[in-house]
């Protein structure tokens, strides 16, 4: 059984002391757990000051986003050598907040997690399909192109140099999730398109899903045999529920699927 993931992304929210109040309280409740990792994702400009203070901590800390260039002239981007000096190891690439709002292409995210493996970072790609495509039967062909498009090139030589996140995106932030059937069925597609580029590999790697994840939909999600954990949204922003998701994931875990 691969070691489930629970993982929360910020976006833009949160002030900086109800940042660092999360981040100690997540901290404590993770404290002696093994069984499962959590990673949170804080605002980069919280990144340093949240690190810090997580060093005693098994909690995992990482960015929303990356340039790929090493570093030049881009106001306002923050590069991998940026993220790993203030205390982050994992990046989250190609969500479907940076693929629709502000456009990024397949190609300009393979080179984001090109330049993150390159630095150390793992970066956690995002694919995920729209409502129109999946009513159109369309999933598995938008799952491929993503793939296809943001791994091109890269090189992969171990299971935990990427993790992938499945995150169909009429389920992001609408308080409506995929199936328990849906979301396996998708992973299953990526696992399998995975073992036709990585081997056996492919068996090692996790693939979380995402998309409204809450406690009270979270055993059935993470009991899939393809889900290997949750990015989770809107709940990571409440020590409550996302300390329950992880809950859920620790009985899981004991349990086994």
């Amino acid at each position: 059984m691969r070691k489930l993931l629970i993982a929360g992304n910020w976006k833009m929210y949160l002030t900086f002391e109800e940042a660092l109040t999360l981040a100690s309280s997540i901290a404590e409740y993770s404290r002696g757990i093994d069984s499962v990792d959590v990673a949170i994702f804080p605002s980069a400009v919280y990144l340093n000051s949240i690190s810090d203070n997580l060093k005693q901590s098994n909690i995992y800390v990482g960015a929303q986003n990356l340039h790929p260039e090493e570093e030049g002239a881009f106001t306002g981007e923050i590069s991998a050598k940026m993220v790993l000096t203030s205390g982050g190891n994992m990046v989250i690439l190609g969500h479907s907040e940076r693929r629709h709002i502000f456009g990024e292409s397949n190609e300009f995210i393979c080179a984001k997690v090109k330049r993150a493996l390159y630095s150390g970072l793992t970066p956690v790609l995002c694919i995920g399909e729209k409502l129109g495509q999946r009513d159109a039967g369309q999933t598995e062909d938008v799952l491929d192109s993503q793939l296809s498009g943001s791994l091109e090139g890269a090189a992969l030589t171990a299971p935990n140099d990427l993790i992938l996140a499945y995150e169909p995106v009429w389920a992001i932030g609408t308080g409506r999730n995929a199936t328990p059937e849906q979301a396996q069925e998708a992973q299953a597609f990526v696992r399998d398109w995975l073992s036709t580029r990585c081997g056996d590999m492919a068996e090692k790697m996790r693939i979380l899903y995402g998309g409204s994840v809450k406690p009270n939909n979270a055993v059935s999600l993470l009991s899939q045999p393809d889900v290997d954990g949750a990015l989770v949204g809107g709940a990571s922003l409440k020590q409550a529920s996302f300390c329950d998701i992880i809950k859920v994931a620790v009985k899981i875990t004991e349990e086994g699927k």
